[in-house]
């Protein structure tokens, strides 16, 4: 059996063949990816509800957006933000993004000492051993670096095409049906 090539750290873009699907026309980070499956978090579909609605301890004091970040487990809340500030519960996917799931990122908000750009994510993405790598391999799926540019600095809709284009590939040039015509 071969070594899995991890694609934790990974922007998963969704290609076309998804038109319809829960996923269609979302961008993921990959937080983790190994022989047992594959966890990651959408983020580029916001929410219409401030981070107050979620921790009213907060009293308005922090504004971070609220992303849908994926179909299990809504009510489990992630924090993506830039690097540089460590938590009881952090994980550096890279220098410049990290993932935080302990409270006491709460407790930072509310005193104003987070980082600026955090952005909470309700909910997460997974995918079961051998799962992502045969979507990968059925063209529901285009992988692409993590830029933390990208998922903390450009608007939410562009996200996806500007994580194309460091491919060189135009998302809107894709055909949605692969194969040959």
């Amino acid at each position: 059996m071969s070594e899995l090539q991890s694609f934790k750290n990974q922007f998963l873009i969704s290609l076309p063949t998804l038109a319809g699907d829960y996923f269609h026309s979302t961008i993921s980070l990959l937080i983790e990816h190994n022989e047992q499956g594959a966890f990651g978090l959408v983020i580029n579909q916001p929410l219409d509800i401030e981070i107050t609605n979620i921790f009213p301890q907060l009293d308005g004091r922090y504004i971070c957006p609220v992303l849908e970040g994926g179909p299990v487990e809504r009510e489990r809340v992630f924090f993506l933000h830039p690097g540089g500030t460590e938590f009881d519960s952090t994980l550096s996917l890279s220098d410049e993004i990290c993932l935080t799931t302990s409270p006491d990122i709460i407790t930072a908000m509310k005193s104003a000492t987070a980082p600026e750009n955090t952005l909470a994510c309700l909910g997460y993405a997974g995918w079961s051993a051998g799962q992502l790598e045969d979507e990968i391999a059925r063209d529901v799926w285009l992988l692409a670096p993590a830029s933390a540019s990208i998922l903390f600095d450009e608007p939410y809709e562009t996200r996806a095409s500007l994580a194309a284009q460091q491919l060189g590939i135009d998302l809107n040039l894709i055909n949605p049906h692969p194969g040959h015509d």
